[in-house]
Formats: C-alpha cells, sequence, structure tokens
C-alpha cells in the first residue's frame, strides 16, 4: 500500500512540474509576442494602400468626366462630318 501512495505522489508531482514548465512556456512565449514589433508597419502600408485605391479612382473617374464631356462630342462630330462630306 505505501509503493502505491508512493507512486501516486510521483505521479502528482511529475504532472506538477510539467504543467509548471508548461505555463512558463506559454508565458515566455505570450512576452515575446507582445514584445515583437515586426508588423508594426502593417497598419501603415494598408493606410497607404487604401489611400492609392481612393486617389487612383478619383482620377479615373475625373478622366471619364473629361472624356466623356468634351472629347467624345468632339471626336462623334468629327466622325459625322468625314461621311456628310458634300464635296
Amino acid at each position: 500500500m505505501k509503493t502505491f501512495i508512493r507512486k501516486i505522489e510521483l505521479q502528482t508531482m511529475r504532472a506538477y512540474v510539467t504543467v509548471k514548465t508548461r505555463a512558463h512556456e506559454i508565458t515566455g512565449k505570450t512576452k515575446e509576442a507582445f514584445l515583437n514589433k515586426e508588423g508594426q508597419g502593417t497598419l501603415d502600408v494598408a493606410v497607404t494602400v487604401l489611400i492609392s485605391i481612393v486617389l487612383g479612382a478619383l482620377i479615373l473617374g475625373g478622366l471619364y468626366l473629361i472624356v466623356s464631356g468634351t472629347v467624345l462630342p468632339t471626336i462623334t462630330q468629327k466622325i459625322k462630318d468625314m461621311f456628310n462630306y458634300q464635296g
């Protein structure tokens, strides 16, 4: 009976040491993750890309308005004048 109790005590101690060791490992990894500054510029890049997309859309929209309002009617009129030549 003494050996049985001793075995249970040893297993309990091993389990305690294992849990304690893993808790320290997890704590260390968590500290490293919080102190890691490698991904710090990711938000800056995302904002820059978003601003670039918005500015590009505005520029394309402006060019479309210029082309559809000024250039296309002029081209259409010139094409009609070419085919209605009375020469």
